[in-house]
């Protein structure tokens, strides 16, 4: 169960961080922006694990942050 809070709080930090990143309104709320974070840092795992070749990798705050800002990207132009 701490677990899960964890990730919660690190997918929101990471979700907070790509929307001050990426300019114009944001679209959601604290879920959203939390969810947005979660699932960026499982794209940067992805992405880090195909490029490093490494199947222990787990995605830093850099791959997270990017991965969640690809994300939010593709959440907005879905949005409009």
């Amino acid at each position: 169960m701490i677990h899960l809070l964890g990730q919660a709080l690190f997918g929101l930090v990471v979700g907070i961080i790509a929307k001050l990143l990426v300019p114009g309104r944001d679209p959601g709320g604290l879920i959203v922006t939390m969810l947005i974070g979660v699932v960026g840092s499982m794209i940067g795992t992805f992405v880090g694990r195909a490029v490093k070749k490494d199947p222990d990798y787990s995605a830093h705050w850099l791959m997270s942050i990017l991965g969640a800002v690809v994300l939010l990207v593709v959440y907005k132009m879905i949005v409009r």
